[in-house]
């Protein structure tokens, strides 16, 4: 049997940071995880054409500070700020407390693998070929700079009886260097055959090469 990992849980606190800040004892540690599900889920669902990456959560004794990463911040930020005002009256209901959104900008989606993942989920769900859509979306982050990049989708690819693996890579994509920096993202695509699991890893180069170490 295979012993497997998620690639940014395996690096967290050596070279991932956390994506949730805060301490909290006994029951208010379970309700504060929960709470932190719910955030991430009704931003991701709300703000689905942003292209949101990650969202952190850092907690402070009468704040939450919430910071969004995205391809397209201004969808999130709406006229004049408009959308942040009524997003931050919901979120503050959800949290209980004051909360500061902050909202950065990703820079170059190609290279994020979690908006390759999507991407690549959103081509399966509107039945574009599995096997263009991943030749596509390695071409694109090997122009946009990666060392390297590796897809693998899972289920039942154009309607197959039978569930089954595809993969598509271009470079070299190390899965157990840490001195490495890889970025992993999952998305899932809902079609009519059944339910399509997609995983991307990006390989960014040596932290050393980085300066980044």
């Amino acid at each position: 049997m295979g012993h497997k990992i998620n690639p940014l849980g395996f690096r967290v606190g050596i070279t991932e940071p956390h994506r949730s800040t805060w301490f909290a004892k006994g029951d208010k540690y379970a309700t504060l995880v929960l709470q932190d599900s719910k955030i991430r889920s009704y931003l991701k669902d709300r703000f689905k054409s942003a292209a949101v990456e990650k969202i952190a959560i850092e907690r402070k004794a009468d704040r939450v500070t919430i910071t969004m990463h995205a391809a397209r911040p201004g969808v999130i930020i709406g006229k004049r700020g408009a959308e942040i005002e009524g997003l931050t009256k919901h979120l503050e209901r959800l949290a209980g407390t004051a909360v500061k959104v902050n909202i950065q900008e990703v820079r170059k989606p190609d290279l994020v693998a979690q908006l390759v993942a999507e991407n690549v989920a959103d081509q399966l769900e509107r039945r574009g070929s599995f096997r263009r859509a991943m030749k596509r979306a390695v071409e694109a982050t090997m122009l946009a700079g990666a060392k390297g990049t590796k897809i693998n989708i899972a289920g039942r690819l154009g309607g197959a009886e039978i569930a089954r693996v595809e993969h598509d890579a271009s470079g070299s994509v190390p899965l157990n260097s840490l001195n490495t920096k890889i970025d992993y993202g999952y998305a899932t695509a809902s079609t009519a055959a059944g339910i399509i699991g997609v995983r991307v890893w990006v390989n960014h180069g040596k932290y050393a090469d980085l300066g980044e170490a």
